[in-house]
């Protein structure tokens, strides 16, 4: 069963729109995902290129000499990656309208993963709203805290 999904970067001037076969994504550990993102992992969805339409063209990155990420210059939203000699490509899973649609089944780059991030259940959890100042200055540049 293939549903279309849609997504975006953060100021929504690149959106997409892309065919998704089934729920399963996996998480890169690799160093240049970390350099790129600036984060411990990156969850991705591997999909079809030819199953991906940009209503706004996306930036592209050469982030190695075998690989390229698209991103919003305007708001440096990174928004995927794609070995150019391949028809499939990633798209980040927080970039998707409804990210909680999938699930994680392996994990890639394995040799510089961070495993203490891994397991982060036990930690003190926190809403933004637990957060007087975060909610005061919300409220105070838009009125409300965003959902």
């Amino acid at each position: 069963m293939s549903d279309t999904m849609t997504g975006g970067c953060a100021c929504g001037r690149v959106r997409f729109s892309a065919r998704i076969d089934n729920d399963e994504a996996y998480l890169c550990h690799c160093r240049m995902c970390q350099r790129a993102t600036g984060s411990v992992s990156i969850a991705f969805k591997n999909v079809k290129q030819a199953d991906v339409s940009w209503t706004h063209e996306p930036d592209w990155y050469e982030s190695s000499p075998i690989a390229r990420r698209p991103f919003c210059r305007d708001c440096g939203t990174s928004l995927g990656f794609a070995y150019p000699d391949s028809e499939n490509m990633d798209l980040t899973v927080a970039a998707f309208d409804e990210p909680a649609r999938f699930r994680p089944t392996l994990h890639f780059g394995i040799e510089t993963m961070y495993r203490a991030w891994l397991n982060t259940e036990g930690l003190p959890e926190h809403r933004i709203t637990d957060n007087p100042r975060t909610v005061e200055r919300w409220t105070k540049a838009i009125g409300r805290v965003p959902e």
